[in-house]
């Protein structure tokens, strides 16, 4: 049986080859992480997670400079999503912003930061699920973005940059930076988008600038996660805001060889025009040949994960009779149904294996319940087959003479 060590508490082993009803988790739950240097201080505390149920509605607190300002612009447009917003200082450098960012433990215990991002459940009921720092995800902001992705098993979207720091300004460094990154929880976007700022321009009036592609992810993706569901990536859904994007990008539908099909190739996320704005690629950041290679297959282990596990809190230290080891089987078999029944499962199924359950281990209190799953594969590749042929001319005199 795997993981003999002692642990009070529920575990999901995940497996990658060979009670009561149980609720899905929320996914459509947003953490952002920003800066805001005249926002309300008291609305947004710097450092300390603060819950909004709806981002557009709290812009006018963020104040005009920063970053909060326009990320919950580009949010907001997108969708209502319940938000977690952590306001950081913004500092007389980029290294000290980012540091500030990436975030520390103090002496006293409290989180800065995206480790704030961590203290977020407990502090305030809702776990955040899906992740970002637009404007500001730097290289070293990515890679804390991965770690706390994967605690958290949530989602984060991050820009593609080039050597210097800055956002990739050709598809070739935007490949290249996809390749520093190999964790599943990661989705690389090139490039940004352009969008109407009310308080842009010399004169303060407004004016079109550059707006972080991530801040459109997140809220895309909570909107998907509403409307539809976190077995549909966000590739090829209208993105409401967006006037224009900073690098042109070829994109021809049936063509490979096209800017897109390049970047797609590469596993970089890009934006297309066509009927609207719109994200073009399904690829994570997981090494070549792993088996999740999609953003919805991440998604789909870290829900059942956390679903499967969180249901199960009632169970523990109850009296492991098999009449309770039935039980658990019947629900999450019965949950497993519903989720394929709904379309968000190919087939799931949930067994108790005797070979895998020694006595030792049950008389030590320990049940290995596995359960293997099939998620929904996205259609990114469809292919028709087409011939030309004289058959439909055999009976051509007929039809002109009927």
């Amino acid at each position: 049986m795997a993981a003999t060590e002692y642990h009070h508490g529920v575990r999901v082993i995940e497996v990658n080859g060979v009670g009561a009803a149980i609720r899905v988790v929320s996914t459509a739950v947003i953490g952002l992480v920003a800066t805001a240097p005249l926002a309300d201080p008291d609305a947004f505390p710097l450092n300390t997670p603060v819950l909004l149920t709806n981002p557009a509605g709290s812009i006018g607190k963020a104040g005009k400079e920063g970053t909060l300002a326009r990320a919950l612009t580009a949010m907001g447009a997108q969708s209502r999503a319940v938000t977690i917003v952590v306001r950081v200082e913004e500092g007389a450098s980029q290294a000290e912003t980012t540091s500030n960012i990436i975030g520390t433990v103090l002496p006293t215990g409290q989180r800065t930061g995206l480790q704030a991002l961590l203290s977020a459940e407990s502090e305030l009921g809702v776990k955040p699920r899906i992740l970002g720092v637009p404007e500001l995800d730097t290289q070293e902001v990515a890679n804390s973005l991965a770690s706390v992705a994967q605690s958290l098993r949530a989602f984060a979207y991050v820009a593609a940059r080039n050597v210097a720091g800055g956002y990739a300004q050709t598809k070739e460094e935007a490949t290249a930076y996809r390749k520093e990154f190999g964790q599943r929880e990661l989705m690389v976007l090139w490039p940004n988008f352009l969008a109407w700022d009310n308080s842009a321009g010399e004169d303060g009036k407004g004016g079109a600038v550059t707006m972080g592609a991530t801040a459109y992810a997140m809220g895309l993706r909570a909107k998907l996660d509403q409307e539809v569901g976190w077995h549909k990536n966000i590739s090829n859904a209208v993105i409401n805001g967006p006037q224009g994007i900073t690098v042109p990008v070829f994109f021809d539908l049936q063509n490979p060889a096209s800017d897109a099909g390049y970047l797609n190739a590469q596993e970089v996320t890009t934006i297309i025009r066509r009927s609207g704005y719109r994200f073009w690629g399904s690829r994570t950041c997981e090494v070549q040949g792993g088996k999740f290679a999609f953003e919805n297959y991440t998604r789909t282990a870290q829900v059942l994960a956390d679903t499967i596990a969180d249901a199960h809190f009632v169970f523990v230290d109850k009296p492991m009779h098999p009449s309770l080891v039935k039980d658990m089987l019947g629900y999450i078999n019965k949950r497993f149904g519903d989720l394929v029944k709904s379309g968000y499962l190919i087939g799931a199924k949930a067994y108790f294996d005797p070979d895998r359950n020694s006595k030792e281990d049950l008389a030590a209190g320990r049940l290995l319940i596995s359960y293997d799953y099939t998620p929904v594969p996205p259609l990114e590749n469809l292919i028709f087959e087409q011939s030309i042929t004289d058959d439909y001319l055999a009976d051509f005199a007929a039809a002109i003479q009927a």
